[in-house]
This record gives C-alpha cells, sequence and structure tokens, in this order.
C-alpha cells in the first residue's frame, strides 16, 4: 500500500534542514513505496493547500544545500495575515487540506513554535512526527538540534577572527550571538573561540564584574578581552522584571544588548571597546558534516517511524542513541541552560567569567 507523506519546513531557516528532507524522502523511497507531498512555506502552504508532488530527483544534490528547498514561514498564529483573512480557522484548514491531501502522515521540521503546533495537529487526530532544528539547540528531549553544531562552527569562526582584530589594535570586542531565551550557541562558541567572558539568558550578569575581568587583563598586560554575548543576555536588574516590561525597555533602546555593554565597559574601564554582530550569517550556508549526519540520521529515523505506524512523536538523539519522545511531552518546553550545566563548569575552571558568581 502506497504511503503519502507530507514534508513541511516551518520557522527560521538553518542548516541541515535538505540534509533531513533528503534522509526522510531516501529512506522511504527504500523501505516502502510512497509518494512525498512537499508543502511550500511551512504551515502557510498547508493552511492555503499550497503543495507539490515531489519526484525522486528532487531529492538528490541536496545534502550539502544550506536553506530548505521547500520554503518556510513563521507560525500562522503568530502572523495573522498569513493568508489575508482573519476569520478563517487556520486549525480547520489545515485539517482540511491534509484530506484534500490525502497525507497518510505529515513529517514536520522545526523548532519549539513549530512543535506546539505540531502536537495541536497530532491532538487533532493527524498523523504527525516532528524533526528537531534549530541552532539554539533549546527544544526538550533531544541532546541536539540539527543546525546547533553547524551555528556553532560559525560563531566560532567570527570569534577566531575577531580575536586578530582584537589582539591587533589593543580593543576589547563584544560579539553579538544568537540566542534570545537559551544561551546554548554562545556557551559552546565561547568557549571554542576563546572568550574571556561569556553571557548567556540564564545567567543574569552584573557589568560591574565584567569590567573587573576586562580591567584585570588589563593590569596583566593584556591589552585585548573578547566578549562573547547571546542577544538575550539580561544584567539583574532586567532579571527582575516581567518579560513584557523587559520587552519593552530593549525596543525602546537605539542600541543591541552588544552595543549597550561595549558603551559601558568604555565608561567603567576607560577601554576601547567596540560591538560586533554577525547576525543571521550564523544560520546560513551548507551544514557541517557533523550536521549533515545528524539530520540524515534524524530523517532515517522518520521513515521508520512511519513504516511501523507510530506517529505523534518527535524525533531526538539521547546519548549516542536516535530515539523518538511524545509530542505532548516535548512541546512548547524550553530546553535552557542549566546555570549548574557541566559546560557552564567547565568553562569557570579555565578562567571564563560569566559576569556573575
Amino acid at each position: 500500500m502506497k504511503r503519502r507523506i507530507g514534508i513541511l519546513t516551518s520557522g527560521g531557516d538553518c542548516p541541515g534542514l535538505n540534509a533531513a528532507i533528503r534522509g526522510v524522502a531516501r529512506a522511504a523511497y527504500e523501505m516502502f513505496d510512497t509518494e512525498i507531498i512537499g508543502i511550500h512555506d511551512g504551515y502557510r502552504g498547508l493552511i492555503q493547500g499550497d503543495y507539490q508532488v515531489m519526484d525522486r530527483s528532487q531529492f538528490s544534490g541536496i545534502l550539502t544545500l544550506g536553506g530548505t528547498i521547500l520554503g518556510t514561514s513563521r507560525q500562522p498564529f503568530r502572523n495573522m495575515k498569513v493568508i489575508g483573512n482573519d476569520n478563517v480557522d487556520k486549525v480547520a484548514a489545515m485539517k482540511a487540506n491534509y484530506k484534500a491531501m490525502k497525507l497518510d502522515c505529515l513529517v514536520i521540521l522545526g523548532g519549539n513554535g513549530t512543535h506546539k503546533t505540531a502536537n495541536l495537529l497530532s491532538q487533532e487526530g493527524l498523523n504527525v512526527i516532528g524533526l528537531p532544528k534549530t541552532i539554539d539547540n533549546d527544544l526538550y528531549g533531544t541532546d541536539f538540534t540539527f543546525g546547533f553544531h553547524t551555528a556553532v562552527d560559525i560563531a566560532t569562526d567570527v570569534i577566531d577572527r575577531i580575536h586578530t582584530t582584537a589582539c591587533s589594535h589593543g580593543r576589547c570586542m563584544v560579539i553579538e550571538i544568537m540566542g534570545n531565551k537559551a544561551g546554548w550557541l554562545t556557551l559552546y562558541s565561547g568557549i571554542a573561540g576563546g572568550a574571556d567572558v561569556i553571557l548567556i539568558p540564564e545567567i543574569p550578569y552584573e557589568i560591574e564584574r565584567v569590567a573587573k575581568v576586562v580591567e584585570a587583563r588589563a593590569n596583566a598586560g593584556k591589552s585585548f578581552s573578547i566578549l562573547a554575548v547571546a542577544e538575550g543576555a539580561m544584567d539583574k536588574e532586567e532579571a527582575k522584571m516581567k518579560k513584557k516590561e523587559r520587552e519593552a525597555k530593549r525596543a525602546a533602546s537605539p542600541q543591541s544588548i552588544s552595543q549597550r555593554i561595549a558603551a559601558q565597559l568604555q565608561d567603567i574601564a576607560g577601554v576601547e571597546a567596540r560591538a560586533v554582530i554577525p547576525g543571521h550569517i550564523q544560520r546560513g550556508g551548507s551544514p557541517s558534516a557533523y550536521d549533515r549526519v545528524l539530520s540524515t540520521q534524524f530523517g532515517v529515523h522518520a521513515a521508520e517511524l512511519i513504516r511501523d505506524g507510530i506517529f505523534g512523536v518527535s524525533v531526538a538523539l539521547v546519548g549516542n542513541t536516535v530515539t523518538h519522545n511524545p509530542l505532548s511531552e516535548i512541546a512548547g518546553v524550553p530546553k535552557l541552560v542549566p546555570t549548574d550545566h557541566q559546560m557552564v563548569q567547565i568553562a569557570r575552571n579555565i578562567g571564563i567569567s560569566f559576569g556573575a558568581k
């Protein structure tokens, strides 16, 4: 019996999406009779019925390709203009198009928000399998998401390159790394890049402590300092605010977090400080070898789940084993950096400061 498999990618793009799509398709073609339905631009395509029947050849040559061949969009419930009619019941539209496409299952590639909607559709009776992608690595239930390691490589390369300018000019360089809620990317790239200070959302900092690190390095004859700062890092005063109050404060400021910290360090420590914001560079381009392998593993496992009739789950890496978790247990549950995490302690033990005790 031929199985019709729908695939969509949702949320921000990241390296490994095409490799995972390829893994699902190639494994499905090998294991059972199948037809792959590519849904365009994430949940928007599912709402609008925008899709195409994929040819086997379309999955060739995409292993190393960045972005997503299916296109993507943000959550339909955040952007009420996604289909131009606020009165449309989006859940009902997605269910209706799932049936109109005659799908046997739907494979959804995305992060936290994407998985929340995937769980909703599963609860509505659709056969759904999630694949965890995000450069933030903040999806609960999996050790790593695909896209994360590539972003670590890119962010580390940025820090490496900034080192030469910092050293040559004797500057304090504040590098802003992606990660609004979770600091995994900043933590890993900061350690890999030899940062002197790492600031992440989970550990509120005191700017005075950060300044002391910079001053101590200067007094020790080290003319430069490197700070890896997550875009969502906050000082202790901001940490006491409610989320909306903190967001309003940030929105009203003309400076990003890295620019603000650089200005503060110039005032407090009297150093020449510069902010560097690599931005979307961190999630673009070809996936690393690690992410190509991980994406393929996840895609193949999804095909195995389809073969075995197991739905309502998200694929995960736990230890060295590719497995799966119920969507109901992981959807909407952020995986933040524990303050006592081993990687935090490793950083502290080699003298990296988090701007806090």
